[in-house]
């Protein structure tokens, strides 16, 4: 009877190691899927466009139409961020193809170096895959120094295929939409003397 009740709490205690074991497992695994989901659809979206997401380029549109389209932008902060930014225009009407630069402006309103990131997006939200960026800010994280000023460039061309696909033929306006948000770890600034000015830790 003894070895009975022995044998039976062994194979108890195998069967629940392997149960703990099945369940870290399902856990650990979980855990990775959810760190591969978001750069996972950051690259879903920038392959296709989804959800107006901007296309990046090196190259320059060889094909310039003999037709405008207009490009509003929008720009915006997100709480916790103390800087002034909007666009140097509202507004501009390259021809569909043509490569064009355009000017953001940003200042830090705070008396400390603040790190920020801008997310962006094209609406109509199906018009984002033929909105090509050759050159901007969002590419990179952004340290500004207390007080500082700064004007930053977009380069970008509409792609000509906008005028040909079902969804987009009739498309004669996008806007450009930016967001900036905090970023933490702001590295020191050097000022105008030189001098490094370090930045304060966030509590």
């Amino acid at each position: 009877m003894e070895e009975e009740v022995t044998k039976s709490a062994r194979t108890g205690t195998r069967n629940n190691g392997l149960v703990v074991a099945m369940c870290l497992s399902f856990v650990i695994g979980m855990s990775a899927m959810c760190a591969a989901a978001v750069p996972l659809y950051r690259m879903f979206c920038q392959v296709t466009g989804y959800n107006g997401t901007t296309q990046r380029t090196e190259q320059v549109s060889s094909v310039i139409l003999d037709k405008s389209i207009q490009v509003s932008f929008d720009a915006n902060v997100a709480p916790g961020l103390p800087w002034d930014f909007k666009p140097a225009q509202k507004s501009v009407n390259p021809k569909i193809g043509e490569t064009i630069e355009v000017k953001f402006l940003v200042e830090n309103k705070s008396d400390k170096v603040e790190r920020g990131q801008a997310i962006f997006n094209v609406t109509p939200l199906e018009a984002g895959v033929y909105f090509n960026k050759v050159q901007c800010f969002c590419f990179n994280e952004t340290d500004l120094a207390p007080g500082e000023k700064r004007e930053m460039p977009v380069v970008f061309y509409v792609d000509p295929e906008i005028t040909k696909a079902a969804e987009t033929k009739t498309i004669n306006a996008l806007t450009l939409s930016y967001t900036f948000y905090p970023r933490e770890g702001a590295k020191p600034l050097a000022s105008n003397d030189g001098a490094v000015q370090p930045a304060e830790k966030k509590l």
